[in-house]
């Protein structure tokens, strides 16, 4: 399903408003290497390729079929699919148990069960492998920034929560491995989801966003194996029984009892958001940072408010200030001028110029009373520019532990940090997202040691 050599798109279409155009044009824009057939009983060429009127007339292996016809054909083109031993399939198409039609959804399961194909969905966007170059999705590509290729996957139950959090994470600049829309999870569900990704090697970190499981316990058993691995963070929608009736005619999830989710996803070393901006933050850190060996933070600062902000920040997240070496406070005392009181946060005031920056971290980073370091840069101020930034990158590079950096603003700024986040240096907008990210490192570096 995720990296096949041949896909059938079923409902291709030459009309541009057609979900089936969508995604066969995703696939011929983006490159694909495999073979693609378009299917659709009432053409015989679409977009310059030859059609075939059903996936039966394909004399040719199948890996995958993409499945977007109305909903009460689903189940004759997963019969034709079956009879074509076509090996996998994702059912974009809506109006199964999401409209009340449980009956139409079971009957395509036991269709996709009798011939032994693997279904994802229906009602979703299905998957995006980018190394394989492989789009299921019904976006125009013009509307979103696809993520470069990385480690992290994402596994949304939600098709629109999946396509906003790829446009951020494209805008954030870290890496994508897979991305994997199940909505209803008629046959494919969460935890045939983390089993595979548990084991993929492109997969370094794992985010979800999860309306309800349907195998709670297999998901806790399945949770517990992931996150020996590799760290899965996780925000739950239907929070509030608001939500859960919304979730419950969005995807047919029985959404559940929040306590009850939020206390499986801590037994599972799962790092839990609390909102969008969370997943993208968290997922960042784990992208980028090794895990912190303990809780002391270290805070470089061009302005002392922010400075003292962050501390806030950091107090109020469980961490804790970290107090210098006698050799670093030495150190700074003898490369700082009169101006910076040795303390931390440093405050390296509002002229502090790239050298004042890199004397401060070049005392800081090798303090073993630190195990953390947060630097802010504000560049609004005259020092600080892209030389700057391309120092702070290169103490990035020779950093064995975790360092990330607070810098708001707009354009000029927004440059600057696009420039470090593509180099793998992460950027925060505020410090408390900066400090919890920080926090949530520390935390499953617990647990992965056994430290509650």
């Amino acid at each position: 399903m995720l990296k096949p050599k041949s896909v059938a798109i079923i409902g291709a279409s030459n009309n541009p408003d057609k979900v089936g155009h969508v995604i066969l044009n995703n696939y011929v824009e983006g490159g694909y290497q495999g073979k693609i057939y378009p299917v659709n009983k009432d053409s015989d060429l679409i977009m310059g390729m030859k059609a075939y009127k059903s996936v039966r007339d394909i004399r040719e292996p199948i890996d995958l079929a993409v499945i977007a016809v109305p909903a009460p054909v689903v189940p004759m083109v997963l019969e034709e699919c079956g009879k074509a031993k076509v090996k996998s399939v994702v059912v974009v198409s809506g109006g199964f148990a999401e409209t009340g039609n449980v009956e139409l959804q079971s009957q395509i399961v036991k269709i996709a069960d009798k011939y032994q194909m693997s279904m994802m969905g229906p009602n979703c966007l299905g998957v995006m492998d980018p190394r394989a170059r492989s789009d299921t999705m019904f976006l125009p590509t013009y509307k979103l920034s696809k993520p470069k290729i990385g480690g992290v996957s994402f596994v949304s139950q939600s098709g629109a929560v999946g396509s906003t959090v790829l446009d951020l994470i494209g805008k954030e600049g870290f890496g994508l491995s897979k991305f994997l829309s199940y909505g209803n999870a008629a046959q494919v569900d969460e935890v045939d989801i983390l089993e595979y990704l548990m084991h993929d090697e492109e997969t370094k970190v794992i985010i979800v966003y999860l309306e309800g499981a349907k195998r709670g316990r297999e998901f806790l058993e399945m949770g517990k194996r992931v996150s020996k691995i590799k760290p899965v963070v996780i925000i739950k929608g239907g929070v509030t029984e608001a939500g859960a009736a919304a979730a419950h005619s969005h995807t047919a999830s029985l959404a559940g009892s929040h306590e009850a989710y939020d206390a499986v996803f801590r037994q599972c070393g799962f790092s839990i958001a609390h909102d969008l901006d969370d997943l993208l933050y968290f997922g960042k850190a784990f992208a980028t940072e090794p895990m912190p060996k303990g809780n002391r933070v270290a805070i470089i600062t061009n302005g002392g408010g922010t400075g003292v902000l962050t501390t806030d920040a950091v107090y109020n997240s469980g961490l804790k200030m970290a107090e210098y070496s006698k050799e670093t406070a030495k150190s700074l005392k003898k490369s700082m001028p009169m101006t910076v009181n040795v303390r931390n946060p440093l405050d390296v005031v509002g002229d502090a110029d790239v050298k004042r920056y890199e004397d401060a971290l070049m005392a800081i980073s090798g303090d073993p009373n630190i195990d953390m370091i947060i630097v802010i840069a504000l560049f609004q101020t005259p020092g600080a520019d892209e030389k700057l930034a391309q120092k702070l990158i290169e103490y990035k590079r020779k950093m064995d532990k975790p360092m990330i950096v607070i810098s708001a603003g707009s354009q000029y700024t927004e440059e600057r940090k696009i420039l470090m986040e593509n180099e793998g240096l992460p950027v925060y907008d505020s410090p408390t997202a900066a400090a919890n990210s920080l926090a949530e490192l520390l935390k499953y570096s617990n647990y992965r040691k056994g430290i509650v």
